[in-house]
């Protein structure tokens, strides 16, 4: 699909959404639509939560953008939904984004192939988070299992914290993550693109506020810095892109992502900690700055990545009527 023909079909800007980062994707949407539209396409903002999404046929749209966030937007739901309705969208496929979203099944998916990410138990009382504090050590990240934006973290330095900070996860997602912390340099790495042809754009290495990088000093302060160029040794950082495209490819993802990590300060050595298959497009946002730093604005970002809208299957390959 060029571009000609998108500016002369009807794109759909799915954002908002039922979850819990419903404020962030309507932040994502907004600077996709304006961008999409400079760019001359027919793009309209489409609410999950207030429409429903056989509206999308209905209406003619022929593609779809996705800047939802989290759960019913990132975790296949959507995705699925979109298969069956014909409509190419954005990012990962079905199962890619079903995978990606659940941080234990990425965290197993990655210890398969070799990759390394920190060790980690998961738990589902706060019993079994005391134990997993016991063996794993001090910092310990609790965190919700199958959520973003660090929504329902917290950095257990001590036993006593452990019961309040699963409460605080479990609130969120019932499949609860404790996870070894890595003391050293967290970056963040977007990749475009899909199989062979994916790129890893430059590395971004987050300094926040007494390295707190939390859902309030990444989306609405300015105190946290984002470095870029990341200063890292030039072969640690082609060494860190390269790992996050192996992570990127062993799960299929496509179109775009961005994964974050951290190097440990005494050995330098990289551990994979999530990967993010419908990134944020705020103000604050790493994906842009990551393209700005390649070249690409933010409006030829949102072109490039519309660009590579796709379904898994379709009717016709699946042996159906044409």
């Amino acid at each position: 699909m060029n571009a000609f023909d998108m500016k002369n079909e009807k794109t759909a800007v799915l954002m908002g959404g039922a979850s819990a980062e419903r404020e962030i994707s309507l932040m994502s949407g907004q600077g996709v639509l304006q961008a999409l539209r400079s760019k001359g396409v027919d793009a309209h903002a489409f609410d999950p939560a207030q429409r429903d999404l056989l509206d999308l046929k209905r209406e003619g749209f022929a593609r779809c953008f996705i800047a939802l966030h989290g759960r019913f937007g990132e975790d296949g739901t959507v995705q699925g939904a979109l298969e069956l309705l014909g409509i190419p969208y954005t990012g990962s496929g079905v199962m890619a984004s079903s995978i990606a979203i659940d941080k234990v099944m990425t965290k197993r998916i990655w210890r398969a192939e070799g990759l390394a990410t920190p060790a980690w138990r998961q738990v589902d009382s706060a019993a079994a988070t005391e134990q997993a504090f016991a063996a794993l050590g001090s910092p310990m990240i609790v965190k919700p299992s199958r959520e973003g934006s660090t929504i329902g973290l917290t950095k257990v330095t001590d036993l006593a914290q452990c019961a309040s900070a699963y409460a605080l996860a479990a609130g969120h997602d019932p499949e609860v993550l404790c996870e070894q912390f890595i003391q050293g340099d967290e970056v963040t790495i977007a990749v475009l693109g899909t199989g062979a042809a994916a790129r890893a754009l430059p590395v971004i290495r987050i300094v926040a506020l007494e390295g707190n990088y939390d859902y309030q000093n990444k989306y609405f302060t300015d105190t946290t810095q984002y470095l870029v160029p990341c200063g890292l040794p030039v072969g640690e950082e082609a060494r860190i892109q390269a790992m996050v495209l192996d992570a990127y490819r062993v799960l299929g993802c496509r179109g775009w992502a961005r994964a974050d990590v951290m190097i440990d300060a005494a050995t330098r050595k990289p551990y994979l900690l999530e990967i993010n298959t419908s990134p944020g497009m705020t103000g604050h946002s790493l994906v842009p700055m990551a393209a700005r730093a390649a070249g690409i604005d933010y409006p030829a970002l949102c072109l490039e990545v519309l660009q590579h809208a796709a379904l898994d299957c379709s009717v016709e390959q699946v042996g159906g009527p044409a």
